[in-house]
């Protein structure tokens, strides 16, 4: 199932990059972006209402506060994708949004930070990344 969740999720993430920036042309960045994280808070209270009533403010009672900034981070995120798709296009601003996913998502696993599990440092991994790197030069020609 992690598979499948995986790949709906970059599915989905192509698709949304492209919509928010076809919303952005028609009004604004930020306006744009106010109008996703408002229909996304709305999907979620719907969902939260139909999966169970677990309290909303139980996310306070994480042990590290810092993980609240994960909204503030959405907002970031929201804002680089809609300007990386309108400034390079949707094909080659995902290449290099999953490369350098790929490569601050495994230092975060080495380094064992945010309470995932450490795994040692892997060669193959950095040929593996370096291998992208080559594609996206490839695809980009």
């Amino acid at each position: 199932m992690g598979i499948i969740f995986a790949i709906l999720a970059g599915i989905l993430m192509s698709i949304q990059g492209v919509f928010n920036t076809r919303l952005m042309e028609s009004s604004s960045m930020w306006i744009a972006s106010v109008w996703v994280h408002i229909s996304a808070f709305l999907v979620c209270i719907i969902m939260w209402f139909f999966t169970g009533h677990k309290n909303m403010f139980s996310v306070f009672q994480v042990d590290n506060k810092l993980y609240l900034v994960g909204g503030i981070i959405g907002a970031f995120i929201t804002f680089t994708v809609i300007k990386g798709i309108d400034k390079l296009g949707p094909a080659h601003a995902t290449m290099l949004i999953l490369l350098a996913q790929l490569i601050i998502s495994y230092l975060i696993e080495v380094a064992g930070l945010f309470g995932t599990n450490q795994v040692a440092f892997q060669w193959t991994k950095l040929v593996g990344v370096l291998l992208m790197l080559a594609g996206i030069f490839i695809f980009k020609k």
